[in-house]
């Protein structure tokens, strides 16, 4: 592959919330030190899931709604390439479009967030408790541990989810950790919830960056700026969900360890209620990440994580 043009205007496209601009700056400043002659722009587009706060993500037909607008801007030639949460971007790739990049992953696991000024972990929560989050993963999990607690359906944005919580609306929200950090609110943080009690998203910390498929010298600036071990967990990962069959919001869980050169995929299923739990995990050379990731969904279906999820999307 020929070496990057010494100079370009790069487009970036993302969505408009604090948290995707974080995301969208943090990929130009790590192309411009590559390239110190390169000038980046960030064009901000409003998807399906910006607009429609009110929605469940499950009723919204789950894939695609905050990565599709931002796709097509790229594919549309109006940006370059296209910055995403990798979970939420869907494993089935879009034509014309490559996955390129995936810088270092952030911490992964998600965050209890309690009122301002108040501090605790999930087993001190109240009998009843009323917890906000839109994902049926966590709302899965959660009661899997404590099935006397009330999930609710929160939207909107870091920032409208922490005001939520703080006037009362909710007595707990769950959020990523990696957002929380990136965006300088470590200290909202009353715990973070690691497995085994809580597993995170396929991809969950982690950036997608995609650009058009034919655009060499996009791809090679990408390619600059990934991470290796990274890629690596991703892909297995992102395996296992597609070999699920299972959207970017399914109850699934995944966390990937490594012991020296060797990677370990763990991989849970649960019911909407959480009242059913599988799990499964497989370890392999990294090389191998893919068949690693199609492994554990192999061992989590003959177990019955099909009906599990079956019933999820009821």
């Amino acid at each position: 592959m020929s070496a990057p043009t010494p100079s370009r205007t790069i487009r970036i496209a993302s969505r408009a919330s604090q948290l995707a601009l974080w995301q969208a700056h943090y990929v130009s400043d790590r192309l411009r030190a590559g390239d110190p002659a390169v000038v980046v722009e960030i064009l901000e587009v409003s998807t399906t899931g910006d607009r429609d706060r009110f929605s469940a993500l499950s009723q919204m037909g789950g894939q695609g709604v905050f990565t599709r607008e931002v796709q097509a801007a790229v594919l549309e030639c109006r940006a370059d390439l296209a910055v995403h949460s990798l979970k939420d971007l869907p494993t089935l790739p879009t034509e014309g479009l490559a996955l390129a990049g995936i810088p270092e992953r952030a911490p992964r696991f998600d965050a209890l967030v309690l009122p301002l000024g108040k501090t605790g972990t999930l087993t001190d929560l109240k009998p009843g408790a009323k917890i906000g989050t839109g994902s049926l993963r966590r709302r899965a999990q959660l009661l899997n541990r404590r099935p006397d607690l009330l999930l609710e359906e929160v939207r909107g944005n870091v920032e409208t989810r922490l005001r939520k919580v703080d006037e009362g609306e909710y007595d707990a929200v769950i959020l990523a950790e990696a957002g929380l950090r990136r965006l300088g609110w470590s200290e909202r943080i009353s715990c973070v919830l690691s497995p085994p009690e809580v597993y995170p998203a396929v991809g969950q910390a982690a950036l997608g960056i995609e650009c058009r498929w034919d655009d060499a010298d996009m791809i090679t600036r990408l390619a600059a700026i990934s991470d290796s071990p990274t890629w690596s967990e991703v892909r297995a990962e992102r395996a296992c969900l597609a070999e699920l069959r299972a959207g970017c919001h399914a109850p699934v869980g995944v966390l990937t360890e490594w012991t020296s050169d060797l990677l370990t995929l763990h991989g849970v299923v649960l019911s909407r209620d959480g009242g059913e739990r599988i799990a499964a995990q497989a370890t392999a050379p990294s090389a191998h990440a893919e068949a690693i990731g199609r492994a554990v969904a192999q061992l989590l279906l003959a177990q019955g994580g099909d009906r599990l999820m079956a019933t999820a999307e009821a």
